[in-house]
């Protein structure tokens, strides 16, 4: 069982050694990396490339861990008895599994995605320690003890937006995702748009690593905005002359609504057009 990417997925040959790792070793893989870099992709490609269930908990920022394991449901037990429910005698009814419980059940080892870990609170990660050593845990409220039928593949992202403790770090098999170089975000758009002309993926991609190197951005745009502004170029008929242009006054690209998400960003291009087109003068 080793995974090896997928047609729709290209995969560097370090994270495929990361993926492999940590399902020899039977540990969390913890996925780092900038937005949009396809960390939570990863997930559905494993799952795909392996023939696997996939089970996804995404997280927020009010998310506790709790919520993973299961949720009892005292107001509406206390509501049903008011109302002379029969169910109301069996605490079950009143337990809500969650995706630890439902990864824990399955008859297939599934892929368990812990979506952007680091949105929830500093604790999150310790609360799950027990249960992801273990792939077990009690439900007080009716004795139980759920034990994982199989070991999950557990992929967690996190987009390094704060310190996790380093108890849980131990725990993990760790693997950053770099951002794509021209060669590989190549492969990447050819995997999307295998028909496109050559030409336009090479200004594109000039264009869009000359935006990202600007300094005092705010917001770099991301793998997969790149991917949507190709796709607008493609609708919009865009030559790949117009991206080639050196005009000053071209400095803000093309259908640039896909790439600047902020009106901070837009303003630094504006003004830098406009110091070009001075300077020109």
């Amino acid at each position: 069982m080793r995974f090896e990417g997928t047609e729709n997925y290209v995969v560097t040959e370090d994270l495929m050694v990361a993926v492999n790792g940590s399902i020899a070793l039977e540990r969390p893989l913890l996925v780092k990396g900038e937005p949009g870099t396809g960390k939570t992709v990863l997930a559905h490609e494993v799952a795909d490339a392996l023939g696997r269930p996939l089970i996804e908990w995404h997280i927020k920022s009010t998310t506790k861990a709790q919520q993973g394991l299961y949720e009892y449901d005292a107001v509406s037990r206390l509501r049903d008895s008011q109302l002379g429910e029969e169910k109301v005698h069996d605490i079950k009814n009143y337990i809500k599994k969650g995706k630890l419980w439902d990864a824990f059940d399955a008859n297939e080892a599934p892929v368990l995605l812990i979506d952007e870990i680091d949105k929830a609170d500093i604790e999150f990660p310790n609360d799950l320690l027990l249960e992801l050593d273990r792939m077990e845990f009690h439900v007080y409220e009716t004795g139980e003890r759920i034990k994982a039928v199989q070991r999950p593949i557990v992929i967690i992202t996190s987009n390094n937006e704060k310190e996790l403790p380093d108890a849980f770090l131990r725990r993990c098999f760790f693997h950053y995702i770099s951002f794509p170089d021209a060669d590989v975000m190549t492969d990447i758009i050819n995997v999307h748009f295998p028909n496109i002309q050559r030409n336009l993926v090479r200004e594109a991609l000039n264009s869009f690593y000359e935006i990202r190197d600007v300094p005092g951005m705010k917001k770099k745009p991301s793998t997969s905005e790149l991917l949507d502004w190709i796709k607008l170029l493609m609708v919009e008929d865009i030559p790949p002359e117009v991206l080639r242009s050196k005009d000053q006054k071209d400095i803000v690209p093309p259908l640039y609504g896909a790439l600047l998400k902020n009106e901070q960003d837009v303003q630094l291009f504006e003004r830098l057009a406009f110091l070009n087109r001075r300077e020109g003068n």
